[in-house]
């Protein structure tokens, strides 16, 4: 599944991602014809209610991964590697990316550049596919200082590009773009041999992704917030609110996405 994927997408077709977290959301997206769902660790967000996805655990990830497994069979599932699961040490890295291809995965997410370059090789080497996550890399928000845009100087922008041609280079399957300027996820994704996502990347990358919960327009913030206080992210889109009905919301994505729809320039940094 995940190489008929890949060869649809250099072809020119875009690919549509949401975030998936349960059996009955992956049977319905599965039926919309999203290509790709995503197990995110953003679970630890929307559905754990914590500020970050730093408590997310391996136990989570591999729960969540097999009862999305379960409601989508024949779609392909992405897993998030949660924090503390393969930055520090490679057996153990590639023992969790074994358990999670176990559970139903087909391609596992990992956050980093050329810090992780190896991480990626040693996963790829062992028949695992791999995702690469660049840009704003939720994992590292205390170090980076919050939620910010990356990418913005030539210099960050330079090191970005050299980040993703080695992911490229040492076998990831994908690049994910996420709070990026458009103009480099271009950029970027015209000099890369392999596809790439965005959110809040712009149009430009081969495909998007977006939480499931910004898509219904449901989501407010950590559990313990004060939901009028939350604002959505500029990336978010809610299509629930424009279609009422949540396989309808689905489907209108899926066709926004494929066509070039969303994201809009308003989606953009």
């Amino acid at each position: 599944m995940l190489n008929a994927l890949l060869t649809r997408a250099k072809a020119g077709e875009k690919i549509a991602m949401l975030t998936c977290y349960d059996a009955t959301f992956a049977k319905l997206m599965a039926l919309a014809g999203v290509d790709v769902l995503l197990v995110g660790d953003s679970l630890g967000m929307v559905i754990q209610g914590a500020a970050s996805t730093l408590e997310v655990k391996m136990q989570d990830m591999l729960y969540h991964t097999r009862i999305v497994a379960r409601g989508a069979p024949q779609t392909v599932i992405m897993s998030d590697m949660p924090v503390d699961s393969y930055e520090h040490d490679l057996a153990l890295a590639l023992a969790n990316a074994q358990a999670l291809m176990q559970a139903g995965a087909h391609i596992v997410k990992i956050e980093g550049g050329g810090h992780m370059v190896d991480t990626a090789r040693h996963l790829v080497a062992h028949g695992i596919p791999v995702c690469a996550h660049l840009g704003f890399t939720p994992q590292s928000v205390e170090k980076l200082g919050g939620y910010k845009i990356q990418g913005k100087t030539e210099q960050a922008a330079s090191a970005m590009l050299a980040d993703a041609q080695a992911m490229a280079d040492a076998g990831a399957s994908m690049v994910l773009f996420e709070m990026v300027p458009a103009a480099l996820a271009t950029r970027i994704t015209e000099q890369i041999s392999v596809p790439t996502i965005g959110i809040g990347a712009g149009p430009g990358c081969s495909g998007q992704v977006l939480v499931l919960h910004d898509l219904l327009g449901i989501y407010s913030g950590p559990a313990e917030t004060d939901p009028q206080a939350y604002k959505a992210p500029r990336f978010a889109q809610d299509f629930l609110g424009q279609s009422g009905n949540v396989a309808q919301a689905l489907l209108n994505y899926v066709q926004a996405v494929k066509c070039g729809e969303f994201p809009a320039a308003k989606h953009s940094y």
